[in-house]
């Protein structure tokens, strides 16, 4: 059911009860990239723009809500389009990403993220950075990280940060160097200009309401020094520095009195919030409300923060004002036994477009009137899903007795005993699971399998937690994973004998390493985008970010080495236990991974073979870290099955 289609269709009752679960169905459907995704209100809350994809091509669409008409805006093919925002009433950003050599520069491939502006009128579509940007000899047409968007007057503008060298626009910059800057572009005209030079190692600037540059936050990854500058009545000072190997304090938006910025830092290994005051520089205290706060909210328009984020078994809201507050209290209330995720507002947050998740059902995209107290359905994210398996969350006791939390995705129309199971740890490792639809965790469920999703230590759950993985890659990190088999299988529901390891990324390194670091535990292992040879990856890093970067300081943190040659490397590199493998191995790996270069699965596919083991190699031609194409999204997903249900067979 499309967005353009099923106006009209009533109260929320009428909709849940129009959605009845029907048979599991087969893997192809969970893996067909999102039918509907990117919807986004316009700041009047008239319009809504969102992402169709049938097969391989996106279209961007904007539909009027008032006149219940959709028109397509932009076909886009089989770009990789990562965001979707509305700058205007009459101007929609949107941010895709290619894999590319940089341009100018020497180094190796990796991902760059580029800016489109549309015009929602005309449907003319720009590319701002790819003209003049005045105050800037050269630029890379490339963007680092998301535009802010301020009004100002009449205009409205992007700040966006993207590389170049200042000078005269147009003048010879034959050995300039490339640095962030802040270019301001006007989305009515397309003008650039440079706004703010920084230096190598400036990462953001910060915007007031009235387009002024209030703050910026810069990070040296050879001196490890860190410094906050305030601009202010056209002067800027470095308010705030320091020394800090990984865990930088940083901005994360306009205090909502507008007179500071809150930043982040730590304390005992814990996230506080502080406030830097742009009248004197000192340090204050944040309301009582915004602590324990895993991530903020910001106001759009000003950049000031209204609220925050939880993470705990799902994803829980706070806004610092009664009136979204209540609001959004009414929301949750309106969508019982539910996740409910907030994926856009109109600027007075009279309308919001939220993502629901009931159980047994698919994610769906829903329009809450809060003036007329309605939902209408907009759509289903996965269009042929008709249902989806229970996810249960669950905790128990690793074997030091720290508590590890986890979610359970348990196969449909299935007794809950002596069931196949599928332990898939996370990617990261420094992130977690929250237990939202999960694809690719839903479609093994579908074919019978139990999945297991542990946020073992080192994932973010507290920094406190996440310290505890330090020193732990390969070690506690995975022992985590193998004490969750032994307390379902303690407890009857799960068969010792039917049990698989598959992840990706990091968890495509924890699937090799519970077939080569430890023995007994998993029948068969699935590793997608895995790292097999810790010395290389290290070695492929620094290459790649230059010696003594912030990332080989994270690495070696989790790994508890320090550097490539640390011989330490060897106890926990699946490489140098291939010895140790008796059971199946599937590799799959895109030949465009940038993150995790493909020869991680190359090198260690032949070392397996020469040395007699059941192992498959599945190339994904054209493909990057996060299988962003429908082809070979599928290719993976079958692969993965067909692989499962010949090694691990779910009856």
């Amino acid at each position: 059911m499309g967005i353009w289609k099923g106006w009209g269709l009533g109260s929320l009752g009428l909709i849940m009860s129009a959605l009845v679960p029907a048979a599991p169905q087969p893997p192809q459907v969970f893996g067909e990239l999102p039918s509907l995704e990117d919807v986004a209100l316009s700041p009047d809350g008239a319009q809504i723009a969102f992402v169709r994809t049938h097969g391989e091509t996106r279209e961007l669409r904007v539909a009027s809500l008032r006149e219940k008409k959709a028109a397509v805006g932009l076909v886009l093919g089989q770009s990789k389009l990562r965001l979707v925002q509305w700058a205007d009433n009459q101007h929609v950003w949107l941010l895709l990403t290619t894999t590319a050599t940089p341009m100018g520069i020497v180094g190796p491939a990796r991902e760059w993220a580029t800016l489109s502006v549309l015009d929602v009128v005309t449907h003319k579509l720009t590319n701002p950075l790819g003209g003049i940007v005045q105050g800037l000899s050269r630029d890379m047409n490339v963007v680092l990280g998301s535009p802010l968007i301020r009004t100002v007057g009449t205009d409205t503008f992007l700040y966006v940060t993207g590389l170049g060298t200042p000078g005269v626009t147009g003048e010879a910059s034959i050995g300039g160097r490339l640095t962030p800057s802040l270019i301001k572009v006007n989305v009515s005209s397309g003008n650039a200009r440079l706004e703010a030079s920084g230096e190598s190692g400036s990462r953001d600037w910060f915007v007031d309401e009235l387009g002024n540059v209030v703050a910026e936050q810069r990070y040296d990854g050879g001196s490890q020094r860190w410094s906050i500058l305030l601009h202010q009545k056209g002067s800027t000072r470095q308010q705030a520095s320091g020394r800090e190997s990984i865990d930088i304090p940083s901005i994360a938006g306009i205090a909502p009195s507008g007179d500071g910025v809150w930043v982040r830092t730590l304390e005992n290994e814990e996230p506080i919030w502080k406030t830097l005051s742009f009248q004197d520089g000192s340090w204050g205290e944040v309301p009582d409300e915004a602590k324990g706060l895993d991530s903020v909210i910001t106001d759009r328009r000003t950049g000031r923060i209204v609220g925050g984020l939880r993470f705990a078994d799902q994803t829980t809201y706070q806004f610092f004002d009664d009136r979204r507050g209540e609001i959004w209290s009414a929301v949750l209330k309106a969508f019982p036994n539910s996740r409910v995720l907030l994926s856009s507002a109109s600027d007075n947050f009279n309308n919001l477009i939220v993502r629901v998740e009931k159980p047994g059902q698919g994610p769906l995209y829903m329009l809450v009137d809060i003036g007329a107290g309605s939902a209408q359905l907009l759509g289903k994210v996965y269009e042929d899903l008709d249902r989806a398996a229970e996810v249960r969350a669950i905790s128990y006791k690793a074997q030091d007795g720290l508590m590890i939390p986890a979610f359970l995705t348990l196969p449909p129309d299935r007794p809950e005993t002596r069931l196949p199971l599928i332990v898939m740890p996370h990617g990261g490792p420094q992130t977690r699971d929250v237990g939202n639809f999960d694809w690719f965790a839903q479609a093994l469920a579908a074919q019978g399998y139990a999945v297991l999703q542990p946020n073992y230590r080192g994932s973010t759950l507290s920094g406190q937690f996440l310290a505890a993985g330090f020193g732990q890659w390969g070690r506690k990190m995975q022992t985590d994973l193998s004490d969750g088999v032994s307390k379902l299988v303690a407890d009857g529901l799960v068969d010792p004998a039917r049990v698989c390891i598959v992840g990706a990324s990091y968890g495509g390194y924890a699937a090799l390493a519970g077939v080569t670091l430890q023995s007994g535990v998993y029948r068969c292992a699935v590793a997608v985008a895995g790292i097999s040879d810790l010395h290389l990856f290290l070695s492929r890093t620094s290459d790649m970010a230059g010696r003594n970067a912030r990332i080989d300081r994270y690495l070696d943190r989790f790994l508890g080495v320090s550097g490539p040659n640390d011989p330490h490397l060897e106890e926990i590199s699946p490489a140098s236990h291939l010895a140790a493998v008796t059971a199946p191995i599937l590799l799959v790996h895109g030949r465009d991974d940038t993150v995790v270069p493909f020869e991680q699965s190359e090198r260690v596919a032949e070392d397996l073979r020469k040395a007699g083991k059941n192992v498959t190699l599945v190339e994904l031609k054209e493909e990057d870290h996060w299988l962003s194409r429908r082809a070979t999204r599928l290719q993976m997903l079958q692969a993965t099955v067909d692989f499962l249900q010949i090694n691990n067979p779910p009856n």
